[in-house]
């Protein structure tokens, strides 16, 4: 089973790289683009062919080690 984990800051948490991002695309010419937030996407493999097993071990993966649930949230996609 593959999964995909994204991990973003929470709405309210200061983004600086969003920002150079955001400032970065306007300088070229991209006006349209408004606030930007950047995050990461995790890609895993896994052997758990269990749905309900799988989303419980990626939880545990994310409150653990994959996201710093102080300051990120993070969204779990599962593919078979």
């Amino acid at each position: 089973m593959r999964a995909r984990v994204f991990v973003t800051l929470k709405p309210g948490v200061l983004d600086p790289q969003g920002k150079a991002i955001g400032h970065a695309l306007n300088s070229l010419g991209f006006k349209s683009v408004g606030d930007v937030r950047q995050g990461k996407v995790i890609d895993l493999e896994l052997a758990e062919t269990d749905r309900e097993k799988a989303s419980a071990s990626l939880r545990d993966m994310c409150e653990k080690l994959l996201a710093n649930t102080v300051i990120e949230k993070y969204d779990i996609e599962l593919r078979s």
